[in-house]
């Protein structure tokens, strides 16, 4: 890899990362991640591993088959109504299918409307395409040396460029959006104070989920979205998909920019955040708003990098608005000032940020803030908080585990920052991943698309054992996740919301997504 001259990186990104220097012996490759396997006797080591993968062959040939796997969804989920599009098994319209079920809706649906695939057999498809694109995506991995960034930039442009046409994959939270921004753009009425429920006339109601449930969402995304809610519903939803993919991009080219300035090859960076099926299938393809937040979080990284500091916290500042969770940044990056004095600049630049943005949401919605306190109290059946609440006995995500998940969490996060005061050169950037990865173990409402909070952190950072605890909780939100998993605890009459807090937290969950429906 190449790697700036001493007097560059005294100037750049140095100071501010500890072992920012890139291996030229391929340290940022996937092979590192792998331990050492012993095959019929003989030790298999990361080294043969590496030397069997470095193939000019292998690489193009993963990207390959993450496309086709890609399409093969895309298809399936546009041609008839299934498991992949929430929902569409009640309504499914043209436009929400999208352009492709033209071309490919006689091959799919019966003309009855129904799908000629049973559902079961899309669930286990589902759940083997994606465990094939993990495997091709270790191997994409793996070869990052052996591909040129231009065949990974246009393999990403691309495949992100064709998920526009595909209809939302797995859950509503387009509609949801829409739903929020219509209800105060075209309504009048505040998003925050008021129910989804509340417009049950807009078309939009017959698409949402979260029907008696005031806005999660930061403020500047709600705003973002207000000139979405005057359009017509299909325009709506193709504005959302088309401003997913052009933030992703954005997103994908400023993780491309942080690794440069920090002196690391930027193709696995980019490989291992944007070619994760995870986020390709769920959170491009079900055009989540994770984006909106990631683009001013990763300029924040990268003008912090340069040493624009103000302009650093005010960046961060804009993803604060969007999710409030990504504050967890905030003290990482004053530890990563601190060498130079400059702390208090991150802090003010992130202050003097929030006061526009605080009188605009005060102009806008009043003192309501997003309703994020009735998120934890619902919880997903295969969350870290709730099997380990099993596992103890403590009732799944009880109130017990739900205070203990909080200590933990401040904990690492106290923990974290203490050693990193006490280090010369901190590496606040491995520290802020550790914490975020923290906070995704602590979540009882966890759904697999949120690792896109901690993989950019984990791609840039140099620290081995914070990837390789991200690639287990990879698989670990991959497994979760996979309709094959609740299918099989299904047979095995395996309930993980048996116990009574969880009983509470379901019936919850049904209050806030049903509402009757207009006659």
């Amino acid at each position: 890899m190449a790697m700036r001259d001493g007097t560059q990186r005294a100037e750049g990104a140095g100071e501010l990362a500890r072992g920012s220097v890139a291996l030229a012996s391929g340290q940022g490759d996937a092979a590192v991640l792998l331990p050492r396997i012993r095959l019929a006797g003989s030790p298999l080591s990361r080294a043969r591993i590496q030397d069997a993968l470095g193939r000019p062959l292998y690489g193009p040939l993963a990207l390959g088959v993450l496309v086709l796997a890609t399409v093969v969804v895309v298809i399936v989920a546009s041609g008839a109504p299934s498991i992949l599009v929430q929902g569409s098994y009640t309504a499914y319209p043209k436009w929400l299918a999208g352009p492709l079920h033209s071309v490919f809706g006689a091959l799919l649906q019966r003309p009855d409307g129904m799908p000629r695939l049973p559902w079961q057999v899309v669930g286990w498809g589902l759940s083997g395409v994606i465990i094939v694109m993990m495997g091709a995506y270790a191997v994409a991995l793996a070869c990052a040396r052996t591909l040129s960034m231009r065949t990974i930039a246009l393999t990403i442009v691309g495949l992100y460029a064709f998920l526009a046409l595909s209809p939302p994959l797995e859950l509503t939270d387009v509609f949801n959006y829409l739903g929020y921004a219509r209800l105060g753009a075209l309504h009048g009425l505040n998003p925050y104070t008021h129910v989804i429920a509340d417009e049950r006339l807009d078309p939009v109601f017959w698409f949402v989920t979260w029907r008696n449930y005031p806005s999660p969402y930061g403020q500047v995304f709600t705003l973002l979205t207000y000139p979405l809610g005057f359009l017509s519903l299909p325009a709506g939803v193709w504005g959302v998909k088309i401003g997913t993919v052009l933030l992703m991009w954005a997103f994908v080219a400023l993780v491309w920019q942080c690794a440069r300035q920090l002196g690391h090859d930027p193709r696995f960076a980019v490989i291992f955040v944007a070619l994760n099926p995870i986020i390709v299938i769920y959170d491009v393809g079900g055009f989540h708003n994770d984006p909106v937040m990631l683009v001013p979080m990763m300029a924040a990284i990268s003008l912090l990098l340069a040493r624009r500091y103000r302009w650093a916290g005010a960046a961060l500042a804009v993803a604060i608005g969007v999710k409030a969770t990504v504050v967890l940044l905030l003290p990482f990056m004053m530890l990563a000032a601190r060498r130079a004095g400059r702390s208090l600049q991150v802090l003010l630049g992130t202050v003097l940020g929030l006061i526009p943005l605080a009188a605009i949401s005060i102009a806008a919605f009043g003192f309501a803030m997003p309703n994020v306190s009735d998120q934890s109290i619902i919880v997903t059946p295969l969350s870290v908080v709730n099997l380990v609440g099993l596992l103890l006995h403590l009732g799944g995500a009880s109130p017990t585990m739900e205070a203990a998940s909080k200590v933990v969490m401040v904990l690492v996060v106290g923990g974290l920052l203490l050693a990193g005061l006490r280090r010369g050169r901190p590496d606040w950037l491995s520290g802020a991943g550790w914490a975020t990865l923290a906070l995704l173990a602590c979540t009882a409402w966890l759904m697999p698309w949120y690792i896109v909070w901690a993989l950019p952190l984990v791609a840039v950072s140099t620290s081995l054992r914070l990837r390789r605890a991200m690639v287990v909780f990879i698989a670990f939100a991959t497994i979760t996740f996979l309709p094959m998993t609740a299918m099989l605890l299904g047979d095995l009459h395996v309930n993980l919301m048996s116990s009574r807090p969880d009983q509470l937290a379901t019936s919850r969950l049904w209050h806030f997504q049903h509402s009757p429906l207009p006659k």
